[in-house]
């Protein structure tokens, strides 16, 4: 007997087809921006050749630069071809690429063009180049950059880039890496509504503002300042172990303590870097 009614119609035909291609999609995306952003993914040599040529992409170069790091540990000596390349990325103009390059040369304490490479880099306009430079160079016996290896364990006050009026976003104790943004500035006369971001260019937690929100500043004032994160402390403790002297002690024996946030193994370290400098100063 009908009814009248229309039937209804089931869950199916073409929606269990969208459904279907939407979650593969929600699987899939995550692995294509997972393969494109992972650096552990193997490059043969002339993959590796291509990409350190390319200069449209940044993100390539980064990806031969950590694929060559591991070869290097590997003790992979056919990665010397390509030695001048690397050299030459120590001037390029993206900041990502010589941070990494800073570091990779630190890799073999042997080459007198890393050696060379890494010294102009202490001078670098990005603090993360310098401290990475700084860092590698101690792998060269070289205490040449212990002023920014020191400064890893200090505070850190990033400055304005321009003159205006500022605009926080975060708060204190906030976490940040370079590239956060911290604030905006919009600049003296400037009509256009248009601010300026502020981007924090070290790693570490936001200590306090060091002007009040909405305050008119100067280009190159100082405005906030940053405590140096667990991985900065436990990187220049570890290379002040071998270049300490004994008037870096107050700056090691403060984390030897023991920080709030910070893990037992700095406070570790921090006590073996002492020793260390003082066995140093007294033989």
């Amino acid at each position: 007997m009908t009814t009248g009614e229309k039937p209804r119609a089931s869950f199916g035909g073409r929606w269990t087809y969208g459904v279907i291609a939407l979650a593969l999609l929600f699987v899939l995306m995550p692995f294509l921006f997972w393969n494109a952003t992972w650096f552990g993914r193997p490059l043969t040599d002339d993959q590796l050749a291509k990409a350190l040529g390319d200069r449209a992409h940044p993100r390539d170069i980064q990806h031969a630069l950590a694929q060559i790091e591991m070869r290097m540990e590997a003790h992979d000596a056919s990665v010397r071809r390509w030695y001048p390349e690397i050299v030459a990325l120590s001037a390029d103009p993206v900041d990502e690429i010589r941070v990494t390059d800073a570091w990779l040369m630190g890799q073999d304490n042997t080459s007198p063009a890393f050696h060379d490479a890494l010294a102009r880099l202490l001078a670098d306009s990005q603090p993360m180049v310098q401290r990475n430079a700084a860092l590698s160079l101690v792998r060269f016996k070289d205490d040449s950059g212990r002023a920014q290896i020191l400064a890893m364990l200090r505070p850190y006050a990033m400055q304005a880039p321009l003159a205006g009026t500022l605009e926080t976003r975060l708060k204190q104790g906030d976490v940040v890496n370079p590239g956060t943004l911290l604030a905006h500035i919009e600049a003296t006369g400037d009509t256009s509504g248009k601010a300026r971001e502020v981007r924090a260019t070290v790693p570490g937690a936001l200590e306090r503002w060091l002007v009040a929100n909405h305050s008119t500043v100067s280009a190159g004032q100082p405005v906030v300042s940053l405590d140096p994160s667990e991985a900065m402390v436990w990187e220049a403790l570890r290379a002040l172990y071998f270049i300490g002297r004994p008037e870096d002690l107050p700056d090691v024996e403060r984390f030897a303590r023991g920080v709030d946030g910070m893990s037992p193994q700095i406070a570790q370290q921090a006590q073996a870097t002492s020793r260390a400098i003082r066995d140093r100063s007294h033989s």
